[in-house]
C-alpha cells in the first residue's frame, strides 16, 4: 500500500484556522476605525510640526529685527557719548575762561581801590 494516500490526514488538520492564508480586501470595522484614528493623529502631528516650524521662523525673524534695532541704538548711543565728552570738555574750557575773567576783574577792582 502506498504511504501517501488521499484519505490520509495531515498533521495540521486538527489546528483551527485563525486567519485565512490570503489577505482580506475588506478590513473589519474596528481595524478601519483604529487606522482612521492613527491617520488623524498623524495629520494632527504634521500640522503641529508645521506650526512649530512657522513659529520658529517668525521668532528668528523677530530676533533678527530686534538685533538690528539694538545695533542701531548702540551706534547712536556711542555717537551721543562722544558728543557728550566733547561738550563736557568745551564746558570745562568755558568755565576756566569765565573764572579767569572774573579773577582778572576782581584783581583790577582791588587795584583800583588800592590806588584810590
Amino acid at each position: 500500500m502506498c504511504s501517501f494516500s488521499s484519505e490520509q490526514s495531515s498533521p495540521y488538520d486538527d489546528l483551527p484556522l485563525v486567519h485565512p492564508p490570503w489577505p482580506s480586501k475588506r478590513q473589519p470595522q474596528h481595524l478601519r476605525f483604529s487606522l482612521h484614528k492613527r491617520r488623524r493623529a498623524q495629520l494632527q502631528e504634521a500640522r503641529r510640526r508645521k506650526r512649530m516650524i512657522i513659529l520658529k521662523t517668525e521668532i528668528k525673524m523677530r530676533n533678527l529685527k530686534l538685533y538690528m534695532e539694538n545695533q542701531s541704538i548702540i551706534e547712536e548711543n556711542e555717537k551721543l557719548r562722544k558728543q557728550a565728552v566733547l561738550l563736557h570738555k568745551e564746558n570745562e574750557a568755558l568755565l576756566f575762561q569765565l573764572q579767569k575773567k572774573l579773577s582778572e576783574q576782581n584783581n583790577s577792582k582791588t587795584n583800583q581801590i588800592a590806588v584810590s
